[in-house]
C-alpha cells in the first residue's frame, strides 16, 4: 500500500522513520512518499519530497514573515498528494501545517492518520474541532492527552511515547569520548532543529565556555546542519560540534542545556540533568503569553505536572541566569533532586512499543478498509 507521511522537524523525522520501519515489517510492499528529513529518506521504499529544514518556522512572527513561502509549500504538498493518490496520509505533529493538509485530504476522501497528536491542550483549543472534523484516526503519545481529548469527544488511541522506542534501539559507540578526543566531563548543548532556535541559543551558550574550563561543551547538531554552519553561529572555535550524533553525546554527558521540545524528554531519558532555554521573537512571545494555557513549556514538567527542570524563557534566558542554574545541576542536591524526578518521569513514559502499536493500528485499519 502507499503511505504519504508529513513531518516538520528533526523529532518528527526520527519518529516518522521508526514508524516507517514498523509499517514495513507488517506491509513488506509498502511504498512511502514523505516530507521529512534524512532518516525518513533512508527508509526502504521511501521518496523524500521536501526536507524539513526548508520549512522549519515556529512562532507567530516567524510564520507571518514567511507566509508566502509556507503557502507555497502547502500548495505543493496538496498537489503532490493528489498526484500520488496515497492509501493513507500520516501526519506527524507540526499542526500549523498538517491540520491544513488534514482538511484537504478529508475533502478528497483520503484517510487521515495523525501520529503525535497536536498539542491543542497548550493553546488554541479551537483546533480540537478541526481534529474532530478532519482527522480519521488520532494517535497520542503523552499520558495526560487521552483524558483531554475524551473530554472534547475526540476518539484517540494512546500508543505510548516513541522517544522510548528510539532510545531502546540506540547502540552506543564504544570509546566515543576517546574517539572524539574528549577527556573532560561533557556539558551537552541541544540547540534545536529550527534556525531561530539555533541562532538564539548557541552564541549565548558559547559565551559560557571560559567560565567552565573543567568541562567540555559539545553541541548536538540536528541532521541537515553541517559543522561549519553551527560553528559560525556559535562564534567560538573551542566548542565541539557533533552533527546527527545526539544520543552518543547525551550518553556521555554530565549535564545539558536544551532548547525546549522533544529534546527535553530525550535528555531526561538518558538521565542527564538539564536547563531548558528558549527565546522567540518578541511579538510571538507577547501573543503566546496571552493564549498559552499551560504553566510550563518543557515536556518534562508538563508530564510531571510540576517544575522539575528550570525553564529560562525570553528575558530570563541570560548568561548569568544560565550559569546560576547550570551550577545547581553540575553537583549537589539540585542534581540529585532532578535525577530522582527522572525516575518518576520514565515510569510514566513506560516501555518501548509506540511505533509498533501505531503501525499495527494504521496497517490494520487500512487492510480492513481495503477488504470492506
Amino acid at each position: 500500500m502507499r503511505y504519504y507521511l508529513v513531518a516538520g522537524e528533526a523529532s518528527g523525522d526520527l519518529h516518522g522513520s521508526n514508524l516507517m520501519k514498523a509499517i514495513s515489517g507488517l506491509d513488506p510492499a509498502a511504498e512511502f512518499r514523505c516530507w521529512g528529513g534524512d532518516l525518513m529518506a533512508a527508509q526502504p521504499g521511501a521518496t523524500l519530497v521536501s526536507h524539513y529544514k526548508e520549512r522549519a518556522y515556529m512562532g507567530l512572527w516567524e510564520v507571518i514573515t514567511h507566509i508566502r513561502t509556507i503557502a507555497g509549500f502547502l500548495k505543493q504538498a496538496e498537489q503532490d498528494i493528489l498526484a500520488n493518490k496515497p492509501d493513507a496520509l500520516i501526519l506527524i505533529d507540526n499542526p500549523g501545517f498538517n491540520l491544513r493538509l488534514a482538511a484537504f485530504a478529508k475533502k478528497h476522501g483520503i484517510p487521515v492518520h495523525y501520529y503525535i497528536a497536536p498539542k491543542v491542550w497548550a493553546w488554541n483549543t479551537k483546533r480540537v474541532k478541526k481534529i474532530k472534523r478532519d482527522v480519521d484516526y488520532l494517535y497520542s503519545i503523552l499520558p495526560f492527552e487521552p483524558e483531554f481529548f475524551s473530554a472534547h469527544q475526540v476518539k484517540v488511541d494512546y500508543v505510548g511515547n516513541p522517544i522510548v522506542d528510539a532510545i531502546s534501539q540506540f547502540n552506543a559507540t564504544s570509546n566515543w569520548k576517546e574517539t572524539n578526543s574528549i577527556s573532560k566531563p561533557i556539558i551537552a548543548v541541544l540547540p534545536g532543529s529550527r534556525k531561530h532556535e539555533i541562532h538564539s541559543t548557541l552564541p549565548l551558550v558559547s559565551s559560557l565556555i571560559l567560565d567552565y574550563p573543567e568541562y567540555e561543551f559539545v553541541v548536538a547538531g540536528a541532521p541537515g546542519y553541517d559543522e561549519k554552519y553551527l560553528r559560525n553561529i556559535a562564534g567560538n572555535s573551542a566548542i565541539k560540534i557533533g552533527v546527527n550524533d545526539t544520543y552518543n553525546i547525551l550518553n556521555n554527558a554530565h549535564a545539558a542545556i536544551v532548547a525546549s521540545g522533544t529534546a527535553t524528554l530525550e535528555t531526561a531519558a538518558f538521565n542527564v540533568p538539564q536547563v531548558v532555554c528558549y527565546k522567540v521573537a518578541a511579538l510571538t512571545y507577547f501573543i503566546g503569553k496571552m493564549v498559552i494555557q499551560v504553566k510550563w513549556v518543557s515536556l518534562v514538567n508538563l508530564i510531571l505536572n510540576r517544575e522539575l527542570v528550570r525553564e529560562l524563557l525570553q528575558k530570563e534566558f541570560t548568561k548569568n541566569n544560565l550559569k546560576l542554574e547550570l551550577d545547581k545541576i553540575l553537583n549537589g542536591k539540585g542534581r540529585e533532586k532532578m535525577l530522582e524526578g527522572y525516575k518518576e518521569l520514565n515510569a510514566k513514559l513506560g516501555l518501548p512499543g509506540a511505533s509498533a502499536k501505531t503501525a499495527e493500528l494504521i496497517v490494520g485499519r487500512m487492510q480492513k478498509k481495503a477488504h470492506a
